[in-house]
């Protein structure tokens, strides 16, 4: 690949630069008043120059500020998404303490953002302007006005969810004002990377305003041999009616990526490995982090598509209704090569007798197809009235759901020879010839329709009570076909029922400018809620199959109590809360004394404590800090295993995070990051692993960023991430056997321009 921006090997490239003719063009000829547009913000001036603290959320549910809110919220803005260089939503999420990343299944790699929060897996509750979004796809920033992070069971907000809350992402629309701004970086491993978002009002229809954002991307991943990640994406949409009391919107977004998908590296060498199989005790030297252990002819391809319509009407200042549709599909194709060390008889090695340079390892191939449908309408309407001394601010709605995800089942994928451990071989030797073929699938689908209720009651200037309910019916069908030979054999199950999701908060405000609260939030996660797939198969030994339709939905609760304060004239948020959540059924075995009838049972619980600081210190200082101490523990784990008392894999006792900047004179900016996470249990397991990895160590990154405003237009920037080069392990999957290791010292360079 090229080591400079090659514009042709862009997409999108000529609808940017078009993009930026025409609005260039019209600038000339039409000029707007410079009140109109404020100056480039990226080191931190501007109209708002506070732009760390947020007031409130996108989504109508929450009719009060941040500040009135019972419950931990986390908002990033898009001005700190830009200043740290995040294209994705996992590198946006890295700053948000109670946030870890997950590598996947023993031999499965998993793709998309692998959130792991508060304990448990996140990453099938994100979504999309209130709507799940769903598919394997990483999320890039380009069309992102803001991201939200929800903490705690909040299943009364969007239906079944995780025990640890959600992820909303805003999208970008159109607005009244013209703005033209573009960003173009180069950073190690040749990474290349072009937007552009081109606001324009249009003059000929009153409130009418059309906007234009595109990405296009190329180049390697810091620290890793052979692997690029490649994507291009556009996102138009169209606005009626701002201003007024009737508002349309019509967005959509498309976003392709080709990647070389990435197996990881062998955990062989790292601290605490061990290995008891085949030469039990024997330790190697550590591989290096950059190896590729995958085939030339693996590939990656997503592809997704969003379309959206929105209507809004004010009634009055005090009522209003909103009406959103929404279409979209997503598929990805991927065959994966990965080393695999997990078993006795595939042990790491030829030879304990031999020297490291010939020893080998299996390497194994995965192939994942996969084609995710949703279709959704949702009609809210918020409202405040009073009932005699009672204010009322009250959101309520009805929703419509349905989701798909088709997977075939692919064989045919090959054996391989085994590779050298410390030089593997990318070209790849199959004992026989691969041929892919497709010899079952699952399909499965989950219709919902919902209806929920907020109210949020102001009893008197220092206290407010919120009570909020959701009422679903839910119905999974799943198809499956299977190849046994010569036989296809069809199975079709399907499960339905009801979920009641509640919360309610009593919040007192001792001043203005501040409030306490006490908080109470439940959640149900009922069979095949993640991908829509039922599985009634049954494990004699009392194997885990949360799919099985026969089971009750799993039940998490969560209270918190909490304080949060506007200091400086509002102009800093400061919040601390004390949590506890705890999530049950979701294990299962057969009955001792009936096989056919199940137990269900399972209980794991986290506690602990969040704080937050975000906002201007100074007028030349923003900040945003967070800290969490969270204790985790399944007090009911697998029955007769060793779960029972241990903590929770991937949930480190502490993390603590923290980005700043300060502006200079002359137009400089200067700041940075530090992020700290605390040691991770690999396993849940009161005994120590006997193969892989024991625990993720503690690691400290810093990472540091400066701005120069060039004029009232160009801006350039510098990030420097990993300062330090610490050597850490960012992910590593379930059995310990392959990692990520964090990125190393790395940099980005970026010009920012807006017109």
């Amino acid at each position: 690949m090229n080591q400079v921006l090659n514009f042709r090997r862009l997409p999108v490239a000529a609808a940017v630069f078009a993009a930026l003719h025409a609005a260039a063009a019209h600038a000339d000829t039409e000029p707007t008043p410079a009140t109109q547009l404020p100056r480039i913000s990226v080191s931190g001036e501007g109209e708002d120059t506070n732009t760390f603290k947020p007031e409130r959320v996108e989504s109508p549910k929450f009719t009060q500020s941040l500040l009135d809110t019972p419950q931990t919220v986390t908002v990033i803005r898009k001005e700190v998404i830009a200043q740290q260089g995040a294209a994705s939503l996992t590198e946006t999420l890295r700053n948000v303490p109670g946030i870890t990343f997950q590598l996947g299944e023993n031999g499965n790699t998993q793709s998309g953002d692998t959130i792991f929060m508060r304990g448990f897996d996140t990453q099938n509750s994100i979504f999309l302007d209130g709507i799940r979004d769903i598919g394997a796809a990483v999320r890039d920033t380009f069309n992102i006005e803001q991201v939200e992070v929800f903490k705690g069971p909040a299943g009364a907000d969007n239906g079944r969810g995780a025990t640890s809350g959600y992820v909303n992402l805003v999208s970008k629309l159109p607005g009244e004002q013209d703005t033209l701004g573009s960003t173009v970086a180069y950073g190690t491993a040749a990474r290349r990377r072009l937007t552009g978002d081109w606001n324009h009002a249009l003059d000929a229809l009153d409130g009418a305003a059309f906007r234009f954002n595109v990405i296009g991307q190329e180049g390697g991943v810091a620290g890793r041999d052979v692997i690029e990640r490649d994507s291009w994406g556009v996102a138009p949409s169209f606005a009626l009616g701002l201003g007024t009391d009737t508002r349309f919107y019509a967005y959509g977004q498309h976003i392709h990526q080709d990647n070389t998908p990435d197996g990881a590296v062998p955990t062989i060498g790292v601290a605490d490995y061990r290995f008891d199989g085949a030469n039990a005790g024997l330790q190697g030297p550590r591989v290096r982090e950059e190896n590729f252990y995958g085939l030339n002819s693996d590939f990656e391809n997503i592809t997704a598509d969003i379309v959206t319509a929105r209507v809004e009407h004010d009634f009055s200042p005090d009522l209003t209704l909103r009406n959103t549709s929404r279409w979209g599909e997503s598929e990805q194709e991927r065959v994966l090569t990965a080393p695999l060390l997990a078993t006795t008889t595939q042990p790491p090695i030829v030879s304990a007798t031999t020297a490291p340079s010939t020893w080998t390892l299996n390497r194994t191939r995965h192939a994942s197809f996969r084609d995710n449908t949703i279709m959704t309408n949702q009609t809210n309407l918020t409202a405040k009235f009073a009932t005699g001394s009672l204010e009322h601010s009250l959101s309520s709605g009805v929703e419509y759901i349905y989701e798909k995800q088709f997977t075939p089942t692919i064989a045919g994928l090959g054996t391989l020879a085994p590779t050298s451990l410390y030089n593997p071989d990318r070209d790849g030797v199959f004992t026989e010839a691969p041929a892919l073929t497709r010899t079952g699938y699952a399909n499965g689908h989950t219709s919902t329709g919902a209806a929920y209720a907020f109210d949020t009651l102001e009893l008197n200037p220092q206290w407010q009570l919120t009570v909020g309910g959701r009422f679903e019916h839910y119905k999974t069908e799943t198809e499956t076909s299977a190849l046994s030979g010569t036989t296809q054999t069809l199975t079709s199950l399907s499960n339905s029922g009801n979920l009641f999701s509640w919360k309610v908060g009593a919040l007192y405000k001792p001043l203005e400018s501040g409030s306490v609260y006490v908080a109470f939030a439940n959640s149900l996660r009922p069979p095949g809620a993640d991908n829509f797939t039922l599985n009634a198969t049954r494990s004699s030994s009392g194997g885990i199959n949360t799919a099985d339709p026969n089971l009750d939905p799993q039940r998490a609760t969560n209270i918190e109590l909490g304080t949060k304060w506007d200091l400086l004239d509002a102009r800093v948020a400061a919040t601390a809360a004390l949590f506890k959540s705890i999530n049950r059924n979701d294990l299962q075995r057969p009955d001792p004394s009936d096989p056919d009838n199940i137990i269900q049972y399972g209980k794991r619980e986290v506690k602990g404590v969040e704080l937050g600081l975000v906002g201007q210190l100074t007028p030349a200082w923003q900040i945003s800090a967070g800290l969490t101490r969270q204790d985790t523990e399944v007090t009911q784990g697998t029955f007769g295993g060793t779960q029972t008392g241990a903590a929770i894999n991937f949930s480190p006792k502490m993390m603590a995070t923290m980005w700043t900047t300060y502006a200079l004179p002359l137009g400089f900016t200067v700041g940075g990051g530090v992020r700290y996470i605390d040691t991770q249990a690999r396993s849940i397991s009161s005994v120590a692993p006997t193969t892989g990895v024991f625990q993720v160590p503690s690691y400290t990154v810093v990472d540091l960023y400066a701005a120069y405003d060039v004029n009232d237009h160009v801006a350039i920037q510098l990030n420097g991430y990993n300062i330090t080069d610490e050597d850490y392990i960012a992910s590593i999957n379930n059995s310990g056997q392959r990692y990520f290791a964090g990125p190393p010292r790395s940099y980005l360079a970026t010009v920012n321009l807006k017109f």
